[in-house]
C-alpha cells in the first residue's frame, strides 16, 4: 500500500524540440530522483545508449509487453511506439524515489486515468517562440529538414494540449526553467506558496498558435 514515505510521480512532457529531456536528465541529477526508462522501437540516435536513453526493442517485443499488459503508457508517435513498464516505476516509488517521466501528452494521459495511490505532478514545456522551436529541430535533424517541418506541423495540434497539466514552464534559458520546475515539485511536495501565473501562460499559448 502506497504511504507517505512513498516518492512522487513527476511527468515531463513537450512538443519535440522544447528541451523535457534535457531538463529530465538535468532533475535526475538532484538527490532521490530517477528517470523511468522508457521501452521503444525507435533506431537509437549516435548519443543513445540502450538501457540508459531508452530500451530499444523491436516491433514484436514492444507488441507483446502490451499483449501482457506490462506498461503503465504506451503511444505511437511518429511511427514509433513508446511505453513505460509498470513494475520498475512502482518498485522506485515504493523505495521513496521521485519518479521523472519524459513522454507524451498521450502517455501522461493514461498515467493520469490509471489512478494510482501516488502523488503526481504534470508540467508541460513550452519554447519561447515558433521560430526558437524549428530553429532547435532544425539543428537535430541537421540533413533532414523535412523532418524538422513535419515536428512543427506536430506542435501546431500538441500544443493543445498543455490544458491538461498542472503547470507550464517555458523554456527560454535552460537553468532558469529547470529551477522553475524545480521550485513548482518542492512547493507541492510541502505544500509551500507557488509562484505561477497561468494568465501568462495563456497569453503565451496563445502567440505560439496564432
Amino acid at each position: 500500500m502506497p504511504s507517505e514515505k512513498d516518492g512522487v510521480m513527476i511527468i515531463l512532457s513537450s512538443p519535440s524540440g522544447a528541451g523535457k529531456t534535457t531538463l529530465v536528465k538535468k532533475l535526475s541529477e538532484t538527490d532521490n530522483y530517477e528517470i523511468s526508462i522508457s521501452h521503444t522501437t525507435r533506431q537509437p540516435r549516435p548519443n543513445e545508449n540502450q538501457k540508459e536513453d531508452y530500451f530499444f526493442v523491436d516491433e514484436l517485443e514492444f507488441k507483446r509487453l502490451i499483449k501482457n499488459e506490462e506498461f503503465l503508457e504506451y503511444a505511437k508517435v511518429f511511427n514509433n511506439f513508446y511505453g513505460t513498464t509498470r513494475t520498475p516505476v512502482i518498485d522506485k516509488l515504493n523505495k521513496g524515489k521521485n519518479v521523472l517521466f519524459d513522454i507524451d501528452w498521450q502517455g501522461a494521459d493514461q498515467i493520469k486515468n490509471k489512478k494510482l495511490d501516488y502523488k503526481l505532478i504534470t508540467f508541460f514545456i513550452l519554447p519561447p517562440s515558433k521560430e526558437v522551436l524549428f530553429e532547435r529541430l532544425s539543428k537535430r535533424h541537421v540533413n533532414e529538414k523535412l523532418i524538422a517541418e513535419e515536428r512543427m506541423k506536430q506542435f501546431e495540434r500538441d500544443v493543445l494540449h498543455w490544458i491538461n497539466y498542472d503547470y507550464v514552464v517555458i523554456n527560454n534559458d535552460l537553468n532558469i526553467c529547470y529551477t522553475k520546475i524545480k521550485n513548482l515539485i518542492d512547493a507541492v511536495i510541502n505544500n509551500g506558496s507557488k509562484d505561477y501565473d497561468i494568465d501568462f501562460i495563456r497569453d503565451h499559448v496563445d502567440k505560439l498558435t496564432s
